[in-house]
């Protein structure tokens, strides 16, 4: 049977392991004062305004940063949004495109409705004339009917 592990233990005085706490509480709510806000050591240890050897001697401070990066991710909040809005923004064109393939196999199947008409109203139209080019014998015309 192997020892539970020991928890880590800072190896830094109170007030760098209290700059490094607020500084990771700034960047894990995406306030970052003096960088770029990605979810980094580097930035970690600059916005605390602490050396990275400095920032590795805090083992209790690092082994809480590591479980937030790996319950959360490296995505800070803006970033998390910012995702979130291009996969609605993805999944509302996607619909988009389904819905414009829709209309224009419609439109397809209404041009070619539409050119078979076309072609037979022409056809009708020839067999009309065909048909009024044909001896026609006109009715007299017997003027008003007399009721009795």
């Amino acid at each position: 049977m192997t020892p539970p592990a020991e928890a880590p233990i800072d190896q830094v005085s109170p007030k760098t392991a209290a700059a490094l706490r607020a500084a990771m509480a700034r960047l894990f709510n995406g306030r970052p004062q003096r960088t770029d806000g990605r979810l980094t050591k580097e930035n970690l240890y600059k916005e605390a305004q602490v050396s990275r050897a400095t920032m590795n001697r805090a083992h209790a401070i690092l082994a809480e940063w590591d479980a937030h990066i790996a319950a959360y991710g490296k995505a800070t909040a803006g970033e998390a949004k910012r995702d979130a809005t291009i996969a609605d923004l993805k999944k509302r064109l996607a619909t988009k495109t389904q819905e414009c393939t829709l209309l224009e196999n419609k439109l397809k199947a209404a041009h070619t409705a539409i050119a078979a008409l076309f072609h037979d109203n022409q056809a009708l139209r020839q067999q009309l004339d065909k048909d009024a080019s044909a001896t026609v014998t006109p009715l007299r015309h017997r003027g008003p009917r007399q009721r009795h």
